[in-house]
């Protein structure tokens, strides 16, 4: 699972109680080893001047590993914080979508699309965690499948033993099977499924997936919903190019009052980031995340704004987290893989 706001809390106060472990370890040592030069100065032992020496050696030995040990906690302190600050920017117009469907409805599909680069599978992650994983204690069981490695192949039967061998169905098994088990796994919990690189799909092959599978599963289960039904089924379709939106016919853009939970939802595009977002979510950091790195020159925001724009072609979304992480001494490219779960 992507990681929640709520584990990565915990996971920033358990490295702090660690990190003021180390420190007054730290102390010791610096004390233990001025002690040691201290005794090594008056000592006219030669055996003596040799243990001392090789005491004072060690310790700063050990000096040494624990200030990496330190420096190592300080870095992932920070990474974390720092996932929590960009949980805070951007993509509203997305995840209100979402909210408001959340609201009254459990079960559904969605398409997330914008142009490369523009954090489609960030975004991804967010709602997972923000939106459908918080406020309830139910299990949620996500299933992704990577489809830019049999996308472009015309064979939909490799699309169904990727499928179901997520549900551990043999090798041979028709859409009905895996529906069927999909089905049966939602009655216990959450069931997310999610279809990375749907771009790579040609429209028949994406068709095939949507009336095929989804059509009689969501069916399946509307029919059979209760009002004390509290498990969701949802699934996510992600466009990587944006290209996948462009084709009307297989999708909404809004519920109307005879929408079918069958029909996949488009969620609005993904645009860049622009200045007021960025000014809005800085005075957020300045607010909540004092301890970054980036709030040493909030002072000078707007000229802060123009620089991460400027580098990041003009507020293209992970360009601008690769900025800020740099500016917060972080790598993205390193992060994003252990913040980006599904």
């Amino acid at each position: 699972m992507p990681l929640s706001e709520l584990t990565v809390t915990v996971c920033v106060n358990t490295y702090m109680n660690h990190l003021e472990q180390l420190l007054k370890l730290l102390e010791l040592l610096d004390e233990k080893i001025l002690f040691l030069k201290g005794k090594k100065i008056t000592e006219a032992n030669p055996l003596v001047l040799f243990q001392l020496g090789k005491e004072i050696e060690q310790a700063q030995t050990e000096r040494e590993v624990l200030k990496q040990q330190i420096e190592s906690i300080n870095y992932d302190v920070n990474s974390q914080k720092l996932y929590l600050a960009l949980l805070k920017l951007g993509y509203k117009d997305q995840i209100l979508a979402l909210k408001k469907f959340l609201r009254s409805q459990s079960i559904g599909a969605f398409l997330i699309h914008g142009c490369p680069d523009y954090g489609q599978r960030w975004l991804l992650n967010r709602l997972v965690t923000q939106h459908i994983d918080s406020g309830t204690t139910n299990k949620t069981l996500p299933l992704p499948v990577e489809l830019h490695r049999i996308g472009r192949r015309t064979d939909i039967s490799t699309l169904w033993r990727e499928l179901g061998g997520r549900f551990h169905l043999h090798r041979q098994n028709t859409p009905l099977e895996i529906i069927d088990r999909v089905y049966q796994c939602w009655q216990t919990q959450n069931v997310v499924l999610i279809f990375h690189d749907v771009d790579c799909m040609p429209e028949n092959y994406l068709q095939t997936l949507i009336h095929e599978f989804w059509l009689p599963l969501a069916t399946q289960a509307r029919e059979t919903a209760s009002s004390t039904q509290k498990y969701r089924l949802l699934m996510f379709l992600i466009d990587y190019e944006g290209c996948v939106g462009t084709r009307e016919t297989l999708f909404v853009e809004r519920i109307e009052p005879n929408w079918e939970a069958k029909i996949p939802i488009k969620l609005p595009v993904i645009n860049q980031f622009r200045q007021p977002e960025l000014n809005e979510w800085l005075d957020t950091v300045e607010m909540e995340f004092d301890e970054l790195p980036l709030t040493e020159v909030i002072s000078q925001k707007d000229d802060l704004v123009q620089e991460i724009l400027d580098n990041s072609d003009n507020g293209i979304p992970e360009l601008t987290f690769s900025e800020i992480c740099d500016r917060c001494k972080c790598n993205w490219y390193e992060v994003k893989d252990r913040w980006l779960k599904l």
